[in-house]
């Protein structure tokens, strides 16, 4: 069966202004479009911002997996042609930072820029994946929840914003057992080391000072990988830096973004 004939249907939020630049959404593994409420909040008056949720996450479709990182771009690509948007900017938290990368390869004529967050070009220890799969497909998620701290964002952060703590954690609880293991799955075979170099789109590279998951040292492969890419490093931050840090974050993709929609 071909990429296109597995194509999930997608649930989306798009908000800002009809006719500006938009630029579409993708989250994390574990994690749903709400996770893009602050950038939602901070940019949907210069831009379209279309929130997605992952295959197998949230309210989107749940078809059986395993999946790939390819058919995941695939899904992106399928809901923007049913919307009708041609050109896009495409900003990526994990395995959200997979699909932008997949799709600078395979889309990228399609592409204003994109920013990479808190990803990989290879995610670290590749056999462990279908393990986790197969846990999840077993006892669910609940397993998961203990280690997001530190993991996901610093304890640090956690004390201070907990009812923000928990709008993630729950996130984790809810997402459907086989989006989740599907997705483990597509992380598992994903490695595009070696095709970093065909991204031509302005790229902006975002890692997480503190995050064990995708350390710095991975994230600035994926920066050093991509020609012309810049990076940035937020202080104080794990994994999910968009939402710990979102207004360092959010100016940063609206400068970059800005600045190649406004030239264009």
């Amino acid at each position: 069966m071909g990429i296109q004939e597995k194509t999930a249907r997608l649930n989306y939020r798009l908000d800002g202004p009809a006719g500006a630049p938009v630029i579409v959404f993708g989250p994390s593994l574990g994690t749903d479009l709400e996770l893009f409420e602050p950038q939602a909040t901070a940019l949907s008056g210069d831009f379209q911002i279309l929130r997605h949720d992952l295959r197998g996450h949230g309210e989107s479709e749940v078809p059986d997996g395993p999946y790939t990182i390819g058919e995941m771009a695939e899904d992106v690509i399928g809901l923007l042609d049913e919307l009708g948007i041609d050109r896009f900017s495409y900003v990526g938290v994990s395995i959200g930072g997979a699909i932008a990368q997949w799709l600078g390869i395979h889309h990228g004529h399609r592409l204003d820029a994109l920013v990479i967050c808190a990803s990989a070009a290879q995610f670290y220890d590749p056999p462990s994946w279908p393990q986790r799969a197969a846990k999840v497909r077993s006892e669910g998620t609940d397993f998961l929840i203990e280690s997001r701290y530190g993991a996901w964002f610093t304890p640090e952060w956690a004390e201070r914003s907990p009812e923000g703590a928990t709008r993630l954690l729950n996130m984790l609880r809810t997402t459907p057992r086989e989006g989740y293991a599907g997705c483990c799955e597509a992380i598992a075979a994903y490695d595009l080391r070696d095709r970093l170099g065909e991204i031509a789109t302005p790229t902006l590279v975002i890692a997480g000072e503190e995050d064990p998951a995708t350390p710095v040292a991975t994230v600035s492969a994926v920066a050093e990988g991509i020609p012309g890419a810049e990076l940035l490093v937020v202080a104080g931050s794990s994994h999910l830096v968009n939402f710990e840090k979102p207004h360092v974050v959010s100016a940063a993709i609206a400068k970059h973004i800005g600045a190649v929609t406004i030239a264009r």
